[in-house]
């Protein structure tokens, strides 16, 4: 659902330049302070304000309060102006922001070049039909999505995922290979992922790594990240090493593991852990 639909006009854009920007209440204040004819509020199910938008210099600008508090100074705008209250689901609204962010930043961002490799969707399809018998219809979190292989797979098998990932070439690779989807991808630090998505019901993290000890708090850190957003996780890596040190995360956050060699694909996902509350 696109976001002029949401607000009812063909004409709008969001004052954050970046999804990863949508926590910054600086752009609050920004929204505030300027010269507008008219404002338009947006609530959701539960009738909570997630969005402002105001109109000038013939532009709406929108000003979102998902992955931020609502600042009550916005009610007190909105009387000045006079304008409409629509509401949208809080899931809808987010699903429209991830769809607005990836058209911009494809815009922008030239794609990286192909990066994935025959047979690579295969296995991990293989590999989430072994782990997981009952996929389909479930949401599910991809952790470090690259350019969408397991995003893909994860459709395939009928679950609905919401991706993320901090390089922005290998997003706009999975966008334009249809790998990803825009309503369904954000660019974001995967360490704070949980300000800007809700929890799911299975996490998957395939390819982590590689993890030394000179970047091993960053990785401690996403993976603590899928496990609060996820109630059973799926994680690979190359090495033994590695999976052990996520097998010792898992049991810092009361997850019950299992890890395991596998042999789908001895290059990513050489060794997995499979973790549930």
């Amino acid at each position: 659902m696109l976001i002029g639909n949401i607000f009812d006009t063909d004409d709008i854009g969001c004052i954050e330049p970046a999804f990863a920007d949508l926590t910054n209440d600086y752009y609050t204040a920004e929204i505030l302070e300027l010269e507008a004819e008219e404002g338009r509020l947006l609530i959701d199910e539960y009738e909570r304000p997630i969005a402002f938008a105001v109109l000038a210099d013939d532009l709406w600008t929108a000003a979102s309060f998902v992955c931020r508090p609502f600042h009550p100074d916005i009610f007190g705008r909105m009387e000045e102006l006079g304008g409409d209250i629509y509401q949208e689901s809080e899931q809808e609204y987010l699903r429209a922001l991830r769809e607005f962010f990836s058209a911009r930043l494809c815009r922008y961002v030239q794609p990286a070049p192909e990066d994935n490799r025959p047979g690579r969707q295969e296995m991990i399809t293989s590999l989430l039909h072994e782990v997981w018998e009952d996929t389909a219809g479930r949401s599910c979190i991809d952790c470090c999505c690259g350019s969408g292989v397991v995003s893909a797979a994860l459709r395939e098998c009928g679950a609905v995922p919401v991706s993320y990932d901090n390089d922005p070439a290998l997003i706009a690779l999975g966008l334009a290979t249809g790998r990803l989807l825009p309503d369904q991808v954000m660019h974001i630090d995967a360490t704070c992922a949980a300000s800007y998505t809700r929890p799911a019901d299975l996490g998957v993290g395939l390819m982590l790594g590689d993890i030394s000890s000179f970047n091993r708090e960053m990785w401690q850190q996403i993976v603590w990240q899928l496990l609060y957003l996820s109630d059973r996780t799926l994680i690979s890596t190359a090495t033994e090493p590695e999976i052990r040190l996520i097998e010792e995360w898992c049991g810092e956050m009361e997850r019950t593991t299992e890890v395991f060699e596998h042999d789908a694909d001895p290059i990513y996902d050489a060794w997995v852990c499979v973790a549930k509350t």
